[in-house]
């Protein structure tokens, strides 16, 4: 399976906040970003792989600066490193202010997807060939993070195990 560059699986797309998109202090609810950020990075990681996708998780989701309805975003995403099955994907948030020009990182957030065959079950993914510098920077320390994702869901696991489906409320 031939490796693939992370720009084969860029994806951008750019909109406007509008009243809706707010919450009770004027700046874009977190719960549509990140909604929005998953939407582009399942494209992404479609994309990478060419077959269907889940996600697995979201390993962080930094609000970094507040976004509101003087600004537009652009949600810029694609894969940074790959595991056999499972794709890791950058996003970031990128806001513009109309009025002025002035651009700011917004947001940042890296989701991990596992590609599935036609019966559901993971499949192999192709591998990636980061070409500019933040490409590559993200492609040699994807393999710590995806370390610690494995850490993280092991001992996510261990807790759950804990936890009751007992209903509360009865």
């Amino acid at each position: 399976m031939d490796a693939k560059t992370c720009n084969e699986s860029r994806v951008v797309r750019t909109g406007r906040i509008f009243p809706n998109d707010v919450n009770n202090h004027n700046t874009l609810f977190g719960g549509k970003l990140m909604s929005d950020m998953d939407m582009i990075a399942s494209i992404s990681a479609v994309r990478h792989a060419r077959k269907e996708v889940v996600t697995a998780s979201t390993d962080s989701v930094d609000f970094l600066s507040p976004i509101t309805q003087q600004d537009s975003i652009c949600i810029e995403s694609f894969v940074t490193f790959t595991g056999t099955s499972s794709m890791e994907v950058f996003v970031k948030v990128i806001a513009e202010n109309l009025i002025t020009g002035n651009r700011k990182i917004a947001a940042t957030a890296f989701l991990t997807f596992v590609a599935l065959d036609k019966n559901g079950k993971p499949t192999k993914v192709p591998g990636i060939v980061p070409e500019s510098e933040e490409e590559k920077k993200l492609f040699e320390t994807g393999k710590d993070r995806a370390e610690k994702r494995k850490e993280h869901r092991k001992n996510s696991k261990e807790l759950a195990s804990y936890f009751t489906t007992e209903k509360p409320w009865e």
